[in-house]
C-alpha cells in the first residue's frame, strides 16, 4: 500500500476515534493449547501458529520459541509504528529496520540464581533509510514510541491478572 493510501486510512481512523473515543477500546484474545510435549498451538480464531522450544529445553523445535514471537511482536510493532507515524507526519521513510536485543539469565528459568526469568536489559536499534535530517526524524520516532502498544507493554508496568481453573 502506498504512503498516500496509508495516510488516508489513518486520518479517517483518527477522525472517527476523535468523534467516538470509546470505539478505540478493545480486547484482543488468543488461546494457547499444549497436549503432549511442549509444542503449543496458538490461535485467535483467525490466525494460528505453532510455538515450540528447542530440543535442548525438551521441545521438538517444530516452531519458533515464545521469546522469538515476543521479540518479533516488539520489533514489528515498533517498525510499523515508526513507518505509520512518519507517513501521518508527512515524512518519507524508504526503509525502517528494528533490531531487538534482549539479555537473559537462562538459569532463572529453573529458579536458579538471584535474577528473574524476565529480560534484564533490552536494546532496540532502529535503522532508517530516509532523506530527512535527524532533527526532522527524532520527534517522529519519539511520537511513534510513545504510541506503540508493544513498545509500551515492554517498557511500562501493567496490571496482569491470572485466573487458574482446574477441570
Amino acid at each position: 500500500m502506498t504512503d498516500v493510501a496509508i495516510k488516508k486510512i489513518q486520518e479517517a481512523n483518527k477522525a472517527a476515534l476523535t468523534v467516538n473515543p470509546n470505539d478505540g477500546i478493545s480486547t484482543a484474545v488468543l488461546e494457547a493449547s499444549i497436549g503432549d510435549g511442549l509444542a503449543c498451538q496458538v490461535s485467535d480464531g483467525k490466525n494460528a501458529t505453532l510455538i515450540d522450544m528447542p530440543e535442548t529445553f525438551g521441545g521438538t523445535a517444530q516452531g519458533p520459541t515464545p521469546g522469538f514471537h515476543a521479540r518479533a511482536a516488539v520489533a514489528a510493532c515498533v517498525a510499523i509504528g515508526i513507518k505509520a507515524t512518519a507517513v501521518r507526519e508527512g515524512l518519507s521513510f524508504e526503509e525502517v529496520k528494528v533490531r531487538v536485543e534482549m539479555d537473559f539469565d537462562d538459569g532463572a528459568l529453573y529458579g536458579l540464581g538471584e535474577n528473574t526469568a524476565a529480560p534484564f536489559f533490552t536494546r532496540l536499534v532502529v535503522d532508517l533509510k530516509t532523506e530527512h535530517s535527524e532533527a526532522e526524524v527524532a520527534p517522529v520516532i519519539d511520537l511513534a514510541l510513545e504510541t506503540d502498544p508493544f513498545f509500551l507493554a515492554l517498557r511500562d508496568p501493567q496490571k496482569v491478572e491470572t485466573d487458574v481453573r482446574i477441570a
